[in-house]
């Protein structure tokens, strides 16, 4: 068994006194220490090489492959393994060279200070990533906890947060916590204009107003809520396909004939850190998407332009695949070949056409085949009555 080597230490904003006896003796005993220039600041007088973070940051893993087999310490903040920079390494290296120093995180200092229950607070980061990916978590009495990228992050957060009915919400920034510069500013979102630390952590008490914008996490999304040119598979069918479908935290879907890309914006919004690639042939569409992704907190919403099966070629592996556009016997074929083991496979059809294709493919492959007819009722002159909406066909499969 290999011998861990490598010792990733968190550290409060208290440095060195922070730290236990036993991750203090091994930074101490560390040939090469890396971490942030803040961090290195905090402990000035360790006996071992300095190295700041390498720019690209994927850099650093290469940085320390050269490094293996001598002791080296990568300083982090608070808990390593809790949107830090241990997963990331963890993922790159073998875990049996990795030993983990965790301290407290930021988000447990933020709830003592607070008195906020830790399991009932939503944990997030937007720290090098777009503050719109608090937005799924957004509702009436929700408490939120935002590890943050810099002094402007509260005031887009705020923005973010008006816009959408929230403007009474409690922002708290929580700055060097635990450290000789610890400080606390609060303020309303709506009318937000402090200046705060670049270090800190943002707590939200989510409070709407009258026009708060209220939408689940949990699928069927009001059409409306999406900018699209009416080819949208509609909020009533959106549920059924989405509940075939299967969205599992960290799981990748292809949404074959994204258009709008409700689907895909729908199972990434349905899960944690749930991925998604729309492919589809029209750029219009891409971009109609992509806008959508981001004013539904799903900014991390991929487009690929091209068409079933070609644009298959060189895509990850799925571990669900909706075909709602391009539907064919080939696409269908190869997006089965791609399915991971346990994936899911879902076509709709509203031709007779892509329902005769679907009827081939059931006797084919086997699986299930749902018919899904849905009125909404509409005015009819003076008095109120069905429309119905065209029926779907809908075919799923389970990989075995």
């Amino acid at each position: 068994m290999t011998a861990p080597w490598l010792d990733i230490i968190g550290m409060g904003d208290d440095g060195l006194d922070s730290l236990l006896p036993a991750a203090r003796a091994r930074l101490n005993a560390a040939e090469v220490v890396v971490a942030s220039p803040r961090l290195h600041a905090l402990c000035p007088a360790l006996p071992g090489e300095r190295v700041s973070w390498p720019s690209p940051f994927d850099a650093l893993i290469g940085r320390l492959r050269g490094l293996r087999g001598r002791p080296v310490a990568v300083l982090a903040t608070g808990d390593p393994l809790w949107f830090s920079v241990g997963a990331r390494i963890g993922q790159e290296l073998d875990p049996a060279e990795i030993r983990y120093h965790p301290q407290l995180s930021a988000f447990q200092l933020a709830c003592a200070r607070l008195g906020w229950p830790l399991a009932d607070v939503e944990t997030l980061t937007v720290h090098g990533r777009a503050p719109e990916r608090i937005l799924p978590f957004v509702a009436p009495g929700t408490r939120l906890l935002v590890l943050t990228s810099g002094p402007e992050a509260p005031t887009q957060i705020a923005r973010l947060l008006t816009d959408r009915g929230y403007g009474p919400s409690v922002l708290t920034v929580l700055a060097h916590l635990g450290g000789q510069s610890e400080s606390r500013i609060s303020g309303l979102a709506s009318g937000w204009r402090r200046e705060v630390p670049a270090f800190h952590v943002l707590a939200v008490e989510c409070v709407g107003d009258s026009g708060a914008q209220i939408i689940s996490r949990a699928p069927g999304l009001p059409d409306d809520l999406f900018h699209h040119d009416g080819k949208i598979t509609k909020r009533e069918v959106r549920a059924v396909t989405l509940a075939k479908l299967m969205p599992q935290r960290g799981a990748l879907l292809w949404d074959v004939g994204a258009g709008c890309g409700s689907i895909g914006i729908e199972w990434m919004r349905a899960a944690c850190d749930a991925r998604a690639i729309g492919i589809d042939p029209r750029e219009d569409r891409r971009d109609m998407a992509m806008e959508n992704a981001l004013s539904l907190g799903v900014p991390g919403f991929d487009m690929v332009l091209g068409r079933a099966p070609e644009a298959f070629g060189g895509l990850p592996a799925p571990d669900a695949v909706f075909l709602g556009g391009g539907l064919s016997h080939a696409a269908a074929d190869a997006a089965l070949g791609a399915l991971k083991p346990l994936g899911r496979l879902v076509a709709n059809a509203v031709t007779l056409q892509s329902e005769a294709v679907l009827l081939a493919l059931h006797d084919r492959l086997g699986g299930e085949l749902t018919r899904l007819s849905v009125a909404r009722a509409r005015p009819v002159g003076g008095m109120t009555g069905w429309g119905p909406m065209m029926p779907v066909t809908q075919w799923s499969l389970l990989k075995r």
